[in-house]
Protein backbone atom coordinates (compact mmCIF):
# COMPACT_ATOMS: atom_id res chain seq x y z
CA UNK A 1 0.00 0.00 0.00
CA UNK A 2 1.40 3.22 -1.26
CA UNK A 3 1.18 6.43 1.26
CA UNK A 4 0.13 8.17 -1.45
CA UNK A 5 -3.21 5.66 -1.64
CA UNK A 6 -3.68 6.19 2.48
CA UNK A 7 -2.69 9.92 2.03
CA UNK A 8 -5.83 10.68 -0.11
CA UNK A 9 -8.53 7.99 1.33
CA UNK A 10 -8.34 5.31 -1.37
CA UNK A 11 -6.81 2.75 0.30
CA UNK A 12 -9.59 3.08 3.34
CA UNK A 13 -12.26 2.82 0.94
CA UNK A 14 -10.76 0.04 -1.70
CA UNK A 15 -10.40 -2.18 1.93
CA UNK A 16 -12.46 -0.48 4.64
CA UNK A 17 -9.36 -0.55 6.47
CA UNK A 18 -8.17 2.01 9.43
CA UNK A 19 -4.50 2.31 9.96
CA UNK A 20 -4.66 3.44 13.65
CA UNK A 21 -6.97 3.82 16.67
CA UNK A 22 -7.58 7.50 17.61
CA UNK A 23 -9.99 7.61 21.02
CA UNK A 24 -10.35 11.39 20.70
CA UNK A 25 -11.42 13.55 23.68
CA UNK A 26 -14.79 15.66 23.27
CA UNK A 27 -14.53 18.48 21.23
CA UNK A 28 -12.18 16.95 18.53
CA UNK A 29 -14.17 16.83 15.26
CA UNK A 30 -15.07 13.90 13.28
CA UNK A 31 -13.34 14.72 10.60
CA UNK A 32 -10.40 14.96 12.91
CA UNK A 33 -10.71 11.84 13.62
CA UNK A 34 -11.60 10.51 10.69
CA UNK A 35 -8.14 11.76 8.40
CA UNK A 36 -6.12 10.18 11.59
CA UNK A 37 -7.89 6.93 11.30
CA UNK A 38 -7.94 6.24 7.68
CA UNK A 39 -5.81 8.80 5.86
CA UNK A 40 -2.85 9.11 8.02
CA UNK A 41 -0.06 5.98 8.48
CA UNK A 42 -0.23 4.74 12.20
CA UNK A 43 2.91 3.23 13.73
CA UNK A 44 3.57 0.32 15.08
CA UNK A 45 3.73 0.08 19.28
CA UNK A 46 4.46 -2.78 21.69
CA UNK A 47 1.10 -2.51 23.08
CA UNK A 48 -1.90 -0.92 21.53
CA UNK A 49 -0.64 1.90 20.10
CA UNK A 50 -2.66 5.78 20.48
CA UNK A 51 -2.59 8.92 19.01
CA UNK A 52 -2.79 11.88 21.04
CA UNK A 53 -5.04 14.75 20.54
CA UNK A 54 -4.55 18.51 22.09
CA UNK A 55 -6.00 21.56 21.34
CA UNK A 56 -8.79 20.25 19.77
CA UNK A 57 -6.53 18.67 16.45
CA UNK A 58 -4.82 15.49 15.99
CA UNK A 59 -0.84 15.84 17.46
CA UNK A 60 1.94 15.11 15.15
CA UNK A 61 3.42 11.53 15.57
CA UNK A 62 7.16 12.73 15.59
CA UNK A 63 8.56 9.34 16.60
CA UNK A 64 9.63 6.74 18.93
CA UNK A 65 12.06 7.42 21.59
CA UNK A 66 14.24 5.66 24.14
CA UNK A 67 14.93 7.76 27.32
CA UNK A 68 18.40 9.17 26.58
CA UNK A 69 16.98 10.54 23.46
CA UNK A 70 14.46 13.00 25.26
CA UNK A 71 15.14 16.49 24.67
CA UNK A 72 13.71 18.58 27.89
CA UNK A 73 10.30 19.03 26.20
CA UNK A 74 9.79 15.22 25.82
CA UNK A 75 11.04 14.38 29.20
CA UNK A 76 8.54 16.84 30.52
CA UNK A 77 5.57 15.20 28.37
CA UNK A 78 6.58 11.49 29.69
CA UNK A 79 6.71 13.10 33.33
CA UNK A 80 2.92 14.30 32.20
CA UNK A 81 1.63 10.90 31.72
CA UNK A 82 3.11 9.80 34.63
CA UNK A 83 1.64 11.84 36.99
CA UNK A 84 1.26 10.83 40.77
CA UNK A 85 4.54 8.18 40.31
CA UNK A 86 7.08 9.26 42.87
CA UNK A 87 10.34 10.89 41.20
CA UNK A 88 12.48 7.81 41.97
CA UNK A 89 9.76 5.58 39.59
CA UNK A 90 9.73 8.27 37.36
CA UNK A 91 13.57 7.93 36.96
CA UNK A 92 13.93 4.06 36.86
CA UNK A 93 10.99 3.88 33.95
CA UNK A 94 12.86 6.80 32.03
CA UNK A 95 16.06 4.81 32.16
CA UNK A 96 14.21 1.94 30.95
CA UNK A 97 12.78 3.43 27.74
CA UNK A 98 14.28 1.98 24.47
CA UNK A 99 13.51 3.06 21.22
CA UNK A 100 13.83 -0.72 20.01
CA UNK A 101 12.41 -2.00 22.82
CA UNK A 102 9.53 -1.98 25.53
CA UNK A 103 9.08 0.45 27.22
CA UNK A 104 9.19 2.73 24.32
CA UNK A 105 8.24 6.84 24.06
CA UNK A 106 5.69 8.03 21.45
CA UNK A 107 6.43 11.19 20.98
CA UNK A 108 4.10 13.83 19.87
CA UNK A 109 3.50 17.42 19.09
CA UNK A 110 0.58 19.62 18.84
CA UNK A 111 0.06 21.45 15.38
CA UNK A 112 -1.65 24.00 17.01
CA UNK A 113 0.18 25.34 20.31
CA UNK A 114 3.29 23.05 19.39
CA UNK A 115 3.26 21.25 23.11
CA UNK A 116 5.10 18.55 23.68
CA UNK A 117 3.40 15.12 24.20
CA UNK A 118 4.17 12.09 24.71
CA UNK A 119 2.69 7.87 25.22
CA UNK A 120 4.90 5.06 27.04
CA UNK A 121 2.44 2.15 27.36
CA UNK A 122 2.46 2.93 31.15
CA UNK A 123 -1.16 4.66 31.44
Amino acid sequence: MCPWCIKDGSAAAAFDATFTDAFAPDGVPHAVVDEICRRTPGFSGWQQERWLFHCGDGAEFLGRAGGDELNTAALNAVRAELLGWSDDAISAYVAALSRDDPPTAYLFRCRVCRTHLAHTGST
